[in-house]
């Protein structure tokens, strides 16, 4: 089955670094993403880089295991996730704005054989939903 594509663009008034360092270490996701409860790293205590790995628990059950695949403070980083026979992948490019910066998240999920029609419908909701999360960490650190 062909990836879906989904997209979504928040803007977030803290600058491009205080916004990397949050969205991009995965111990922060629990407080922002609606869909997460825990996030189990190898080394809890290690600070996020390229190659870093994690595997977290849905609210459904889902245990993906993700790696970040690219992380460059910052200004671009991304994952690339796997559960069963889907596979995911989320950038996330940070734009200097004269107030703040903004975040535009873009990514694409594919499922292979019985996954095929689960991943879809994910991909359908991945916008939406990863606008939504963002909006809520742009919230949190602009009350820090």
């Amino acid at each position: 089955m062909s990836p879906r594509r989904f997209r979504a663009t928040v803007d977030f008034d803290v600058t491009p670094d205080v916004a990397f360092d949050y969205l991009g270490d995965p111990r922060n996701r629990p407080e922002w993403q609606s869909s997460l409860l825990s996030v189990t790293l190898a080394d809890r205590d290690a600070e996020p880089h390229l190659g870093m790995t994690w595997r977290e628990t849905t609210m459904v059950g889902v245990r993906p295991r993700l790696e970040i695949t690219r992380f460059e403070r910052p200004s671009v980083w991304a994952e690339v996730g796997w559960w069963q026979g889907i596979e995911a992948t989320l950038q996330l490019a940070f734009e200097k704005r004269s107030v703040g910066c903004r975040v535009v998240a873009e990514g694409e999920i594919t499922g292979r054989h019985v996954y095929a029609a689960p991943a879809a419908l994910a991909g359908r909701l991945a916008g939406l939903a990863i606008g939504a999360d963002l909006r809520k960490a742009a919230r949190l650190l602009s009350r820090r």
